[in-house]
């Protein structure tokens, strides 16, 4: 009887160590994590600025930027462009760096070659580099002295607006989304387009 006892504990203690050591494990209890394509809406939703907003936004302003007249037939050859902050003058904290990032991406797929975008982002590390070079201390494929930083022919910028409506009803946001290409020798606004988005919903949403 023993026996028998110690060998159905030991197989439970076998199961129990098994299946503590198994991979996948769900929640019974809770709801699990669905994956999402980034210009899908889902179940956690809000009326602000979100994922499929962005998308949309972003693919909108690349699309008419790249047939820009100013763009496609400019005629220093190839026009560099430096992307200024966006930006947002609506109640939602967002990452404005990522309508800029998103835009910059785009374009550089599927411009071919007819702009480039200046890094000025990174002017400390590209000056401490270029000083390394004319300093000899690293090589170089070109002469280091008469290396030069382009200058922009264009700045592209953006704002974000809105106007909100909170009743005991809900809430309603409406967001305007607008991008302009500056000629800095100018001030030009040479190219200039917009998005806007309406939403309503019961409650407000907490966006961070």
């Amino acid at each position: 009887m023993k026996q028998i006892a110690s060998s159905t504990a030991l197989a439970l203690a076998v199961v129990v160590f098994g299946a503590g050591c198994a991979s996948g494990v769900k929640n019974p209890s809770g709801v699990p994590v669905t994956v999402m394509k980034p210009d899908e809406q889902g179940f956690v939703a809000g009326t602000g600025i979100e994922s499929q907003d962005l998308v949309s936004v972003t693919d909108k302003m690349a699309r008419s930027l790249l047939s820009t007249p100013e763009i496609n037939s400019f005629p220093g050859g190839v026009p560099r462009i430096v992307i200024l902050p966006v930006e947002n003058s609506t109640r939602f904290p967002i990452n404005k760096d990522l309508f800029t990032a998103r835009i910059q991406a785009m374009l550089n797929s599927k411009a071919q070659g007819r702009m480039r975008f200046l890094a000025r982002d990174r002017m400390t590390a590209l000056e401490q580099e270029r000083q390394l070079k004319q300093e000899g201390k690293v090589t170089s494929n070109s002469d280091p002295n008469i290396q030069e930083f382009k200058g922009a022919d264009f700045f592209l910028t953006g704002k974000l607006m809105s106007l909100t409506t909170q009743a005991k009803a809900g809430v309603s946001d409406y967001v305007l989304y607008t991008f302009q290409l500056i000629d800095p020798r100018t001030s030009d606004i040479v190219w200039e387009d917009s998005a806007e988005v309406k939403k309503q919903s019961i409650e407000d949403a907490a966006y961070r």
